[in-house]
C-alpha cells in the first residue's frame, strides 16, 4: 500500500487524538471526542475543519451532501467513530468522502477501543476488491 502524503500531518494529528484518548478514555459518544480532538488541535496550532459540508454532484445537478468529521488543514480527512469494531463500510464511506472532497489522505480513529484504534483510510484508486473465502 502506498504511503501518507502527509505523514508529518497525519501524525501530529495521530498524537492529538491519544493525548485526547489517555484524558476521556472509551464511552463517550463520537461528538464528545470530535470536540475534544478540535480542543486538541487548537492547541496545537494545527488548523482544521469542523463538520465540513461537501456537496455531491451527479450531471453537475447536487444530489447529495457528505458531512465530514475533521478536515485538517484541508489534506487529511479524521473520521471519528465510538463503536465496538470497526467495520468495512466505515472505509468505503470514508473513501467516498475523499473522493468528494479531493482528499488523497484519511484517518479513521475508534476512541471506544483501548488502546485508541487508528487505521488509514486509503484512496479509491488503492482500494483492494473484497475475496471471499
Amino acid at each position: 500500500m502506498a504511503e501518507l502524503s502527509n505523514k508529518e500531518l497525519s501524525g501530529r494529528v495521530i498524537e492529538a487524538a491519544i493525548r485526547v484518548h489517555k484524558t476521556l478514555g472509551p464511552g463517550f459518544l463520537e461528538s464528545v471526542y470530535e470536540s475534544a480532538l478540535c480542543v486538541e488541535l487548537a492547541a496545537q496550532s494545527i488548523s482544521f475543519e469542523r463538520q465540513k459540508v461537501v456537496k455531491l454532484f451527479y450531471r453537475d445537478v447536487v444530489v447529495g451532501e457528505h458531512r465530514l468529521d475533521i478536515v485538517v488543514e484541508g489534506k487529511l480527512l479524521v473520521e471519528l467513530k465510538a463503536v465496538q469494531a470497526i467495520e468495512d463500510i466505515f472505509f468505503v464511506v470514508g473513501r467516498s468522502q475523499m473522493k468528494a472532497a479531493g482528499l488523497n489522505d484519511g484517518l479513521l480513529l475508534n476512541f471506544h477501543s483501548m488502546p485508541l484504534t487508528i487505521r488509514r483510510i486509503a484512496p479509491e484508486q488503492l482500494s483492494v476488491p473484497f475475496q471471499s473465502s
